[in-house]
């Protein structure tokens, strides 16, 4: 069954925003290599190229559908933060902004009867889930640490051994 075009297209515009979303992680990434936070690094490294994946499963269903995807250009990243909260509340901000895009692309599968994708989009609802959690995750310890600089490192650590 070929996807209505309405849904296509914003499914090509969920496609520019994981993209977007892997070019914000290296910004993120670039910030704590520069700070010598390596762990840190890796982590937003591992998440960027997430975000490719995801950007990937919807193109490829675009095309599974019949459909065409136009790719767009990606917006310049943030690149200046002052700390690694600040970097981490920022991630959480944008996973947040990611399950409201999710959720509005279900409701448009669901107002357009669209089965087929409101079922492709359920991996994508439980994701984000998982993407928020994590990212709230890192903050909350981020505050509680505050200016240790001991636990920011062993933090550092931990976030360094993401598979």
């Amino acid at each position: 069954m070929k996807i209505k075009k309405k849904m296509q297209d914003a499914l090509n515009e969920q496609i520019n925003k994981e993209m977007e979303s892997a070019y914000i992680y290296l910004a993120m990434a670039a910030y704590f290599d520069k700070e010598n936070l390596t762990g840190m690094s890796h982590w937003m490294k591992k998440q960027a190229q997430e975000e490719v994946d995801h950007a990937m499963r919807i193109y490829r269903y675009v095309f599974e559908r019949a459909g065409n995807v136009k790719l767009k250009a990606i917006k310049k990243p943030e690149h200046d933060w002052s700390n690694p909260l600040e970097v981490f509340e920022a991630a959480y901000e944008h996973e947040k902004f990611i399950t409201d895009s999710i959720n509005q692309l279900v409701d448009l599968s669901e107002e357009l009867d669209d089965k087929p994708t409101g079922t492709f989009l359920n991996w994508f609802i439980d994701e984000q889930v998982e993407e928020e959690d994590s990212a709230l995750g890192i903050v909350e310890k981020l505050r509680m640490i505050g200016d240790a600089k001991p636990a920011l490192m062993m933090l550092d650590r931990v976030l360094g051994k993401r598979e």
